[in-house]
């Protein structure tokens, strides 16, 4: 007989909960799922678990939601049964049960990023090679050196004979015939851009061109496309993405009937004239961007961050190709597949309730401040008061901690966040940085935390 096992869960996460677990192959063992009465299951105590679990008669063990806060032991003798306490993470539940987390393989790409360095000229090598070294580490796969015009580059050749001596794939980017040539004879992979009237470079060197329409003339691009394939030459074209109110849409249908017309060639996409041209947040528009590459099969993208609101944008362009790929291959939209792109939103954030919070306050025994978010605004409480606003200030004069500056510091600290948090819809857990996606590196060790049993503070081991 299969054991019958308890799953204590929250309003918010139930749902998934039973996906994940129907999701387990050949399961020993058959279960049902509980609803404490609570939105989100790590509010629970062990405490409230024991005043609301009701009947478990016919269970041979309850599993916990991995946030539980309380003596797991103490519970398990109270009620008589094995208790475990899951993951913190409802995808990696399958784990406990021989089976492997509910997650996408993002390890994978099909796009690659061409990350231009725009102002190479104006550059030591050195700095050159800490910017390529810092666009690589973010996923970058060439180096794009590009040249200015009217601005002599003495240090071309050698710039780019360093980046290939470190094993970089490098890309040169000039108007100039004589720094493509350059450029390709100092042992540059590619040659950014190739046109009708300079194709002659392709004898002189073995760079391998990207294509470009001459003065916006397509057939100048078709020309070019047809003399590399009956030449044997590898190539990349690049209709040209035009920014937003200079032919953006039109621009798409050019890509769009390039792909038609030759289903097998290598494109590339230019995204940094949308992204470096467009005030505003480069996430969204770099995924949106990666969902049409990936539907007309582009095969490279050229992106740089000069402007400041582009300053990630190649590693979101990395973890975009990603995820787009992964959507691909389980014939799924890019939703729930991984949340780094979503920056100032969550996709499903914590939300507590008034009812909850109250309820947490109603246990309080110590003058130490708890802080909860709810959609009233920001819940300051300890045992002698429950406080509620938004602004920080407007807690000002009614916190009392005496002449314990570290515990003031502290409060202030984490009433700014919980209102960046309540403002922006993201969730808020005491203590605990707020989430930015992958524009912001997560801290993990040596976080400083606030020890809730009195006011000074101690480095997490």
């Amino acid at each position: 007989m299969k054991n019958k096992i308890l799953f204590i869960t929250g309003k918010l996460a139930e749902k998934n909960l039973k996906k994940i677990l129907d999701s387990i192959k050949d399961k020993n063992f058959i279960y049902e799922t509980r609803d404490l009465n609570v939105n989100v299951a790590a509010l629970l105590t062990t405490e409230m678990i024991y005043r609301r679990i009701g009947d478990i008669d016919g269970f041979n063990k309850i599993i916990l939601p991995g946030k539980v806060r309380g003596d797991i032991d103490e519970l398990a003798k109270k009620l008589n049964i094995a208790i475990e306490r899951g993951p913190e993470e409802l995808k990696d539940l399958p784990v406990m049960f021989g089976g492997i987390p509910l997650k996408y393989d993002l390890s994978k790409y099909e796009v690659h990023i061409f990350s231009e360095i725009t102002d190479a000229p104006n550059m030591k090598v050195q700095d050159i090679i800490r910017m390529a070294s810092y666009y690589r580490n973010n996923g970058a796969d060439v180096i794009d050196i590009g040249c200015l015009p009217n601005k002599p580059f003495p240090h071309l050749a050698e710039t780019i004979q360093e980046l290939k001596h470190q094993d970089f794939y490098v890309s040169i980017d000039s108007h100039l015939d004589k720094e493509l040539i350059l450029g390709g004879k100092s042992g540059a992979d590619y040659l950014l851009s190739i046109k009708s009237d300079n194709y002659y470079i392709l004898d002189e060197v073995d760079s391998y061109p990207i294509l470009i329409p001459k003065d916006g003339d397509m057939m100048s691009l078709f020309d070019c496309i047809d003399k590399c394939i009956a030449d044997k030459r590898i190539f990349i074209a690049d209709p040209i993405l035009d920014p937003i109110n200079y032919g953006f849409t039109q621009s798409i249908i050019r890509y769009s009937e390039l792909r038609k017309k030759y289903p097998d060639i290598h494109i590339m996409m230019g995204t940094g004239n949308v992204t470096e041209l467009t005030h505003a947040d480069t996430t969204g528009m770099t995924m949106i961007l990666m969902g049409i590459i990936s539907e007309l099969k582009i095969n490279h993208i050229l992106t740089t961050e000069v402007s400041k609101h582009c300053s990630t944008v190649i590693k979101e362009s990395d973890l975009a190709r990603r995820i787009i790929l992964a959507a691909n291959q389980e014939n799924t939209t890019p939703k729930h597949i991984n949340s780094g792109l979503l920056t100032t939103h969550e996709e499903d954030p914590v939300k507590y309730n008034q009812e909850e919070v109250k309820e947490l306050y109603e246990q309080v025994n110590d003058s130490n401040y708890r802080i909860m978010n709810t959609d009233d605004g920001v819940h300051l409480f300890n045992k002698n008061s429950l406080q509620t606003a938004i602004d920080p200030f407007d807690f000002f004069k009614r916190i009392d901690v005496g002449d314990d500056t570290g515990h003031a510091f502290y409060l202030g600290v984490e009433l700014a966040r919980a209102q960046i948090a309540y403002q922006l819809g993201k969730s808020y857990e005491q203590d605990e940085e707020l989430k930015w996606g992958c524009i912001v590196d997560e801290k993990i060790d040596d976080k400083l935390t606030f020890k809730e049993q009195g006011s000074t503070y101690k480095k997490k081991k």
